[in-house]
């Protein structure tokens, strides 16, 4: 507080001036109370968004008007961005996907509207005055969330809320109240009137968290995750391929706490939301490829590969983005593939095979794969890793030698089309692919080497 204290100050008094009320609200009194630093501030005002707008304008080095069918006027001042919203109510109208939203005309009631008392706290400025009508400190120190009104009022105004309890568990390692996991079950199919681009900025928010399988379960457990991400509940029933009696939705759970342990391996440093939404989704493809045996075993072929498309369908139909759809899909269906590894056997070709069939999520893969090694038996998982290890060390080497990363034909497009004697068109992307190909099983070829294998493959081509 003592850092933006300067900024709020001014900012009130400037308000009071004008004979506007103005509040600090929400998370930011939250997380100036647990300790925590944030950069974005959101406030409550008496003022309609034009005042706002005027009393901010030449004090605020920026001023945007993006929020404002929202009653929402944002700011910038020195390294602090700002949203000052009118006291307002909203609420869905049953059939509808966006909030309708009235100004309202008190501080209280504004906080009335927010989701959950730990975020219906405020501080009157520039008096500084707390206000907590709700009871929002008393739910902050026991780490509960509650709903201001009943769960179902909240619920019923914004479906919304009810995944931001789960992102909230998982983010601030909360407890949600019995009232609002029982609300959550009985409301859960309401989240369909939610646009998809809102669910997944929530999904986000919740993977990205410190603690994500909190949120995860509780969305499970109250029949929410039904409705956003049905894969995952789907695992619940399901036993892994090691034929052990635990369920693959706890490997599951197991995977991603795992992957965000190694997440300190990538270039990134994490949090990655692709390596854990992967984690997460990575063995969705095995209740539909299920086989009971007759000895009573049970096998999952090709789940990775109709895990795959699973993926690519359920995050597409979220609306995240190509690059991250494909980064993830491409994770789940390479999943397995180290298995084939055995205690070192693979060829020169199959490690060139690996690190090109994975491009650029090679990293991630590594972090995937380790992460996917749960066993309980302390012996089997050191000779995995170690397995892992040596696996590594020979792209390592191998990129050294003949730069992987980087992996393509000792001849160019140009160069094909000037030795083949013909233009742009398929021919040229099925000859790059031969020598592609050529070059992973065989390491680099040299220009006379890959121009001869060029020739003898179009002399094939032309023979009847």
């Amino acid at each position: 507080m003592l850092r933006i204290a300067p900024v709020v100050d001014e900012l009130g008094e400037r308000f009071q001036a004008a004979g506007e009320e103005i509040a600090l609200v929400g998370g930011p009194v939250r997380d100036a109370l647990m300790g925590r630093r944030r950069a974005d501030l959101d406030f409550a005002t008496s003022a309609l968004p034009e005042v706002t707008e005027r009393l901010i304008s030449g004090w605020a080095s920026a001023v945007w008007d993006v929020g404002r069918d929202f009653g929402t006027i944002g700011a910038r001042v020195g390294d602090l961005d700002l949203q000052i919203t009118t006291y307002r109510s909203e609420a869905y109208d049953a059939n509808s996907r966006k909030p309708a939203v009235d100004f309202g005309d008190s501080l209280t009631g504004d906080l009335a509207r927010r989701d959950f008392t730990v975020n219906a706290m405020a501080l009157a400025l520039p008096s500084r005055e707390f206000v907590d009508p709700y009871g929002g400190l008393e739910d902050l120190a026991s780490r509960m969330l509650r709903t201001p009104l009943t769960p179902e009022q909240s619920f019923g105004d914004d479906p919304l809320r009810m995944l931001r309890a789960a992102r909230f568990a998982a983010q601030l390692d909360f407890d949600a109240d019995p009232a609002v996991v029982e609300a959550m079950a009985r409301m859960a199919d309401r989240i369909e009137i939610v646009s998809a681009e809102r669910v997944r900025d929530e999904l986000v928010k919740l993977v990205l968290a410190p603690q994500p399988r909190r949120g995860l379960r509780l969305l499970v457990d109250t029949g929410l995750a039904e409705q956003v991400i049905p894969e995952l509940p789907a695992l619940r029933l399901e036993r892994d391929e090691h034929h052990r009696h635990k369920d693959v939705y706890e490997h599951s759970l197991t995977v991603l706490d795992r992957a965000i342990e190694l997440e300190s391996r990538l270039p990134s440093g994490g949090p990655d939301l692709v390596v854990r939404l992967a984690a997460l989704l990575h063995d969705i493809g095995k209740p539909r490829t299920r086989r009971f045996l007759p000895d009573g075993s049970v096998t999952f072929y090709h789940h990775d590969m109709v895990g795959a498309a699973m993926a690519r369908k359920r995050l597409r139909a979220l609306r995240f983005s190509n690059d991250q759809v494909e980064a993830v899909t491409r994770l789940v269906e390479l999943h397995l593939r180290f298995h084939g590894y055995g205690s070192g056997e693979w060829t020169d070709a199959a490690v060139r095979r690996y690190v090109r069939d994975a491009g650029a999520e090679l990293e991630r893969l590594h972090v995937l794969t380790r992460a996917d090694c749960t066993t309980r038996n302390r012996r089997k998982a050191e000779l995995l890793s170690r397995t892992y290890d040596h696996l590594e060390e020979r792209i390592a080497r191998l990129s050294e030698q003949e730069e992987l990363a980087a992996l393509r034909p000792d001849l160019s497009g140009t160069q094909i089309m000037e030795i083949l004697g013909i233009g742009p068109g398929p021919l040229v992307g099925e000859a790059y692919r031969h020598l592609l190909e050529l070059r992973t099983e065989h390491g680099p070829l040299g220009e006379a080497r890959a121009q001869r294998e060029l020739l003898s493959w179009w002399q094939s081509r032309q023979v009847p």
